[in-house]
């Protein structure tokens, strides 16, 4: 099974742009919603149909996102921003009656964190999403409301889930940064011994070292076998 990583934040907070030090030949980007890489994108190109080129893959349909991870051997894949996927789909019905469609959608969304953790042994997918907050200050992933989340825990899918934090007491090429360790009022987890710190520097790249080091992967087991 692939290791499925959440990244969970407020707009702005760094998610996307932790995809900085990422290889866009060894990545696929699949976009939600269109639009461009908050840093210098170098390498990152529009998938294109024809010539079968490009790293950087826009839809919001659920099997199209299936389809993709099964169909590309590229050994990570982040996903931007899944919350987008339930909330189009629900924007699109928006005129539909009756409470069907929760269920529907919630099955989609769920079908896109099943494929997440159902690839090769190898791949690391990394899952983008905001939060949102409860009255009491409980911080979660962000959905499309109450009836959805009587259906499915995101974060009981997975086994590492990382949280946005900015520290505006640091420089501006460290004041972004990941928590590691859960608050008490978060949904953040990590394995023991994964990650030493509670909060280290919002790179994609980084973590995904961490992770191919804790779990012993060869970084280069996907690219051999296609």
């Amino acid at each position: 099974m692939s290791i499925a990583t959440l990244i969970l934040g407020e707009s702005g907070t760094g998610k996307t742009a932790s995809l900085r030090n990422l290889d866009p030949s060894r990545t696929l980007l699949i976009q939600a919603i269109r639009k461009p890489l908050p840093f210098k994108a170098k390498g990152w190109k529009p998938f294109n149909k024809v010539a079968r080129t490009g790293n950087m893959l826009v839809t919001d349909n659920s099997v199209q996102i299936e389809r993709a991870m099964k169909a590309f051997t590229s050994p990570v894949v982040v996903i931007d921003d899944w919350q987008y996927i339930l909330a189009n789909e629900f924007m699109k019905r928006s005129d539909e009656k009756g409470f069907e469609k929760f269920t529907e959608i919630g099955r989609h969304a769920w079908d896109v964190m099943r494929a997440a953790a159902a690839g090769p042994a190898e791949r690391r997918v990394y899952v983008l999403a905001h939060t949102q907050s409860d009255e009491f200050g409980r911080t979660k992933i962000k959905t499309i409301g109450k009836l959805l989340d009587e259906k499915i825990t995101v974060e009981g899918m997975v086994t590492i889930c990382l949280r946005t934090q900015v520290d505006n007491a640091r420089g501006d090429d460290e004041k972004y940064l990941f928590s590691t360790h859960n608050s008490g009022l978060d949904t953040v987890k990590s394995p023991m011994g994964m990650f030493d710190e509670q909060l280290i520097p919002n790179d994609l790249a980084a973590v995904d070292r961490a992770i191919c080091a804790y779990y012993g992967i060869e970084d280069n087991a996907m690219a051999e076998a296609a």
